[in-house]
């Protein structure tokens, strides 16, 4: 039988494990140029939150009583399509849940690296990281790039290339723990723990000369307080808004006008808009990662089951590193 989790509501505020329900059915038998996989590994990801949402975003949400949306390493059980072999490893877009039939699969190289990477480092976060800091924040050597969730799976990234690129790198992240790996591990210049209550003095503290490159994977009141301290034509580029996703109030940005003043570039990152330059950025990303010179960290639940408090971890900023479901 193939077990599946599927929107059951709607969440209003905080993602609630009722919001789900967990599934029965049938293994799925695959047509003429399908393939019948079995999913390894899911990842979880930020973005899903808005999907569970009916409010208009940059694709169609998931409508209640379907699989939850979700990229997927898997092997291949059965194949009908000439380009995929039983036993290949595959990326997949089949969500939540433990087997599926598609038409449209990735071969990945197992060999070249772990592969649950390929959700991460080597997959959408990492593409995420490489565009969205060397294309929008366009980072100089010698310039000040600050990154909120720094540990994360995106903006531990982004920290590590802007260091490679000669930049100065300045994490913001919860909690003492995440802030010694952003700086031991990592190789951060300065990380700033968003919940000692001195945000403010502490990014002036780490950033004397201003800010020239915000990475905002959070937005609400870190946003506002980079702001204040970004420099004569600085780039923000808007990667995500965390802090607002569970929020029934969204927030309001209160430094609007430092974006007049210091004639800032803010700019909204979706990966999907380099698509057709993934290449580039793997084939970078990968030899960073055999090199030795990009560090990279997960955090796994057991179990298809244990995916929905694996989401409201992440949502809550419990998780450290990328956030897998291994099934």
């Amino acid at each position: 039988m193939n077990k599946r989790v599927v929107l059951a509501s709607r969440p209003i505020g905080a993602v609630t494990e009722g919001n789900f329900r967990i599934e029965e059915a049938p293994v799925p038998k695959p047509a003429e140029g399908e393939v019948l996989v079995r999913n390894l590994w899911l990842s979880l990801d930020p973005y899903m939150r808005g999907r569970m949402s009916d409010a208009k975003s940059y694709v169609k949400g998931v409508d209640i009583g379907e699989v939850m949306v979700g990229q997927t390493v898997a092997e291949v059980l059965e194949s009908r399509h000439p380009k995929f072999g039983v036993g290949d490893t595959v990326l997949t877009q089949l969500g939540w849940q433990t087997y599926g039939v598609t038409r449209e699969a990735t071969k990945i190289d197992p060999s070249r690296a772990p592969p649950s990477y390929y959700l991460g480092i080597v997959g959408m976060p990492g593409l995420t990281a490489y565009f969205g800091l060397k294309e929008l924040g366009q980072p100089k050597a010698g310039e000040t790039v600050v990154v909120s969730a720094a540990s994360g799976a995106v903006g531990s990234v982004v920290g590590q290339l802007a260091k490679l690129w000669g930049a100065r790198a300045v994490g913001v992240a919860g909690g003492a723990e995440k802030c010694r790996y952003v700086k031991e591990q990592l190789g951060f210049d300065a990380c700033i723990d968003y919940k000692s209550g001195a945000l403010r003095e502490e990014l002036k503290a780490a950033c004397p000369k201003g800010v020239d490159v915000y990475f905002d994977n959070v937005g609400g009141d870190i946003l506002d307080t980079v702001l204040a301290r970004m420099n004569l034509f600085g780039r923000v580029v808007v990667c995500g808004t965390i802090s607002d996703y569970n929020s029934t109030d969204p927030y309001r940005v209160r430094n609007w006008r430092a974006i007049l003043v210091n004639r800032l570039r803010v700019q909204g990152m979706i990966v999907f808009d380099w698509k057709d330059r993934y290449g580039e950025a793997l084939k970078e990303l990968g030899s960073l990662l055999a090199q030795g010179r990009l560090k990279y960290k997960e955090s796994v639940v057991q179990g298809l089951e244990n995916a929905p408090r694996g989401l409201m971890d992440l949502l809550a900023g419990k998780n450290f590193g990328k956030q897998l479901v291994k099934l």
